[in-house]
């Protein structure tokens, strides 16, 4: 599985922003579909997840704030986020793991994710 993250950039406080994550190589509905964040310095910490039944999980920092979906027929992870504030600033991961069979109800530990792609940075500006 191969995966490719797009959409990160520069925006304001307060403002909004849709990061897309394209997987290749298998459907992206047989995993547990995870963004991940790592701001510099710091751990990467998951941020929100999907899984293979469509069980949404939210970290508390972003909850009421980003929205994860995904478009089985594109087979593409999309996180919208808004109302953007400067702690969200940081590199963007997706992530798919088949551990549990991709059935996660909640966050994933990092160390439980089988695929990764590469990032895509967002900076946010006051």
């Amino acid at each position: 599985v191969q995966l490719a993250e797009s959409g990160g950039g520069s925006v304001q406080v307060g403002g909004s922003l849709t990061l897309s994550c394209a997987v290749n190589g298998s459907p992206s509905r047989r995993y547990c579909m995870s963004w991940f964040r790592q701001a510099p310095g710091m751990e990467r910490e998951g941020i929100a997840v999907i899984s293979i039944y469509g069980l949404k999980s939210y970290a508390d920092s972003v909850t009421g704030r980003f929205t994860i979906a995904e478009d089985n027929a594109k087979n593409t992870l999309t996180l919208q986020m808004n109302n953007l504030k400067p702690e969200d600033a940081g590199t963007y991961y997706c992530a798919a793991s088949s551990h549990r069979g991709g059935y996660c109800s909640t966050l994933w530990a990092p160390a439980l994710m089988n695929y990764w792609g590469k990032g895509t940075l967002v900076t946010i500006s006051s």
